[in-house]
């Protein structure tokens, strides 16, 4: 079947089986910024934004992506245009190994988005599924928090 979607701001088409899910469509589509891990929706690596809203890409299904826009870690921010989070995860110590870091970053963005002044609390909460085994969650909470500070100071994109 064919289905089109908006990835990053760039409106694609693509050729999907019915029980394909949006993980698997991205990486072979060269989206290798999404991770797939534990394919159960439980560790958050796979975590893009579908219309703005987290979801385990692993989990859900291509066509269900059909008409929407999809956001990857590269459509919030690249290398040389980073994203206040992609900042403030480096400048708080936020990334090791960085496998998790992409899923974490497109969760704190949807907060950041509904919310751009989150209490530790708030943030603790909206990023809970995505799991961390190399720098903790206190960096990457920390790192939440300055970044919703930047960009309300207005400092920050």
């Amino acid at each position: 079947m064919n289905i089109s979607m908006t990835v990053n701001m760039v409106k694609r088409s693509f050729d999907v089986q019915p029980d394909e899910v949006l993980l698997d469509v991205l990486r072979c589509e060269g989206y290798l910024e999404v991770k797939g891990s534990c394919r159960t929706g439980d560790c958050g690596a796979c975590t893009v934004l579908l219309d703005g809203r987290p979801v385990a890409s692993c989990l859900t299904l291509a066509a269900k992506a059909d008409g929407h826009a999809v956001t990857t870690v590269r459509g919030i921010g690249d290398q040389a245009h980073p994203h206040a989070l992609q900042d403030a995860f480096v400048r708080n110590g936020a990334i090791q190994c960085g496998y998790c870091v992409p899923g974490a970053i497109t969760s704190a963005k949807a907060l950041l988005d509904e919310n751009p002044d989150p209490t530790e609390e708030e943030v603790r909460l909206a990023m809970d599924s995505n799991y961390c085994r190399c720098s903790g969650y206190e960096q990457q909470v920390e790192a939440v928090l300055d970044a919703a500070a930047h960009l309300r100071k207005g400092d920050a994109k």
